[in-house]
């Protein structure tokens, strides 16, 4: 194929990192900042870079920010040949997919979106990698009337770059889950940080404090951005999660052994059955 992929940060740039290293798909790369493309030219993670020709495409993956994947999605659309696959990889589907979906029938293209789970503490072209993918879970978010051949497209494209699990769902099971497997983890860990023991623990700290907080340098523009276009869905999780520490909060102050020894059982049975779950073994 002959893919063009917009955004050349993290993800964008493992993409093309990750089709070059991997398959044989001729890959353009676009990003606003143009001595990024040429990093990526230099670094032959791009075959060229855009041009400012919008014809010859059968793929186009936006890999921006929800807000400006939709603006560029608006802005550029009618510029495309007709009948092409357009895909975005934002974290947040929904009604965001909707309007895409909307938006590119409308010009004659087709929209389907996916979310590979995988980054890094650190976003950035420079902190990409071909392998960022590898054993990933990779979702793939189809509509009731989406081609069988378009998700056969992106399913075969996240294959090749190693992915280890393709996931078809809803665009809204998939903000659901998400509200509660990724969102909800750095907020939490955003808010964990925040304790006036942060600058001390240097020589106190293990791997649950590394696990903790390492989502905490997360860039607060686009997952803020993720948070409000998924609001319903996270307040859930958020409101559950603050009832939940309530219980323990309240069996601290009653120094009440008894009430805290059975709320932690309770968390180790859920999270071991969790993972015999995970295993495909019996709860």
């Amino acid at each position: 194929m002959r893919i063009l992929v917009v955004g050349l940060g993290l993800i964008g740039g493992s993409l093309c990192k990750a089709m070059k290293k991997y398959t044989s798909h001729f890959v353009v790369g676009c990003d606003l900042n143009h001595d990024i493309e040429f990093s990526a030219l230099r670094d032959v993670a791009i075959d060229m870079e855009f041009d400012g020709d919008y014809s010859g495409f059968d793929l186009v993956i936006v890999s921006l920010f929800p807000e400006a994947a939709e603006k560029y999605i608006c802005e550029n659309i009618g510029k495309f040949d007709k009948g092409i696959l357009i895909t975005d990889v934002c974290g947040i589907k929904g009604d965001f997919s909707l309007r895409m979906k909307n938006i590119a029938e409308e010009h004659g293209l087709n929209y389907l979106g996916m979310h590979p789970m995988a980054g890094k503490e650190f976003g950035g072209y420079h902190n990409s990698s071909a392998d960022l993918f590898l054993n990933a879970n990779f979702i793939i978010t189809p509509f009731t009337d989406s081609t069988y051949e378009d998700f056969e497209k992106l399913s075969n494209l996240a294959k090749e770059i190693g992915a280890g699990k393709i996931v078809n769902t809803t665009p809204e099971n998939h903000d659901k889950m998400i509200a509660y497997t990724s969102q909800l983890a750095h907020i939490v860990s955003s808010a964990y940080v925040k304790s006036p023991q942060l600058d001390l623990e240097c020589g106190f700290s293990g791997g649950s404090f590394q696990d903790m907080t390492r989502i905490a340098t997360m860039n607060e523009k686009m997952w803020t951005d993720l948070f409000m276009q998924n609001k319903e869905h996270l307040s859930y999780e958020l409101e559950l999660l603050i009832e939940n520490l309530k219980q323990y909060s309240e069996a601290l102050k009653n120094s009440d052994s008894d009430e805290m020894l059975r709320l932690i059982a309770e968390g180790r049975k859920l999270k071991e059955n969790n993972l015999r779950h995970r295993q495909g073994q019996p709860n």
